[in-house]
């Protein structure tokens, strides 16, 4: 990949879906290693965006570009390895997979990507070790709580290195409190590793762990602001 400083950029995007408009000609650039929250209503086009910057949904129209390629014209099987070896992924429910424990969920993007199973796992008790993790490294996800399997979805999301870590509603299925642990582990692991952040959020508690702020209303950018930055 190019060393762009913009890692990742949209242009012109538009998505329908029949006759819904879900985004509207949306422009957007997000420099290496920013922590950026999107927000906005409900149908509004947050989730889409973050989809379609991520590669999971492709355009109607426009281009997506990460350190400066263009990606959005990527056949579907170029685009998934695009996911695996440049992006991770961190949801509301951890979308870990229930049989396996949190060393081999953590390993699976690794293994996935061609390296060995030892040296999948070794990279993966290393970030449970990072993330205070290690004495679950054995477990699976329902023999966690909440907050120790969105730590482990955060330590999978980390451990191939990604240029670019997308959180669709990370913290919407835990309390308070470990939904600000989990946002304080997020975007310090990004920082330290120097991922760039991209959330989606209803929260403003959760966007204000984020330096940047866009708001979209009917597909649009109604906003786009500094915030207060990572605390």
């Amino acid at each position: 990949m190019s060393t762009d400083n913009r890692a990742l950029t949209g242009r012109a995007l538009v998505k329908n879906f029949g006759n819904v408009h879900a985004l509207a000609g949306v422009d957007i650039d997000i420099p290496s290693g920013q922590a950026l929250a999107i927000m906005g209503p409900s149908g509004s086009g947050k989730s889409t965006l973050l989809h379609c910057l991520s590669g999971i949904l492709t355009p109607t129209s426009g281009e997506i570009c990460l350190g400066g390629k263009n990606v959005s014209g990527l056949p579907d099987k170029s685009r998934s390895r695009l996911r695996l070896k440049h992006f991770g992924f961190v949801f509301q429910d951890g979308q870990l997979v229930p049989e396996l424990p949190a060393n081999e969920n953590v390993a699976l993007p690794l293994m996935l990507s061609d390296a060995s199973r030892r040296t999948a796992i070794s990279a993966a008790d290393d970030w449970l070790r990072r993330l205070g993790l290690e004495d679950e490294a054995n477990r699976r996800p329902g023999e966690m709580s909440g907050g120790q399997a969105q730590r482990v979805a955060i330590a999978r999301a980390l451990a191939a290195s990604p240029a670019v870590v997308f959180a669709d509603e990370p913290t919407g299925a835990l309390d308070q409190a470990t939904g600000h642990e989990v946002m304080q582990l997020l975007t310090t692991t990004c920082r330290m590793s120097g991922a760039t952040l991209v959330v989606v959020t209803h929260d403003p508690q959760v966007a204000a762990w984020c330096e940047r702020l866009v708001e979209i209303r009917d597909g649009r950018i109604h906003a786009d602001s500094k915030t207060g930055g990572a605390r």
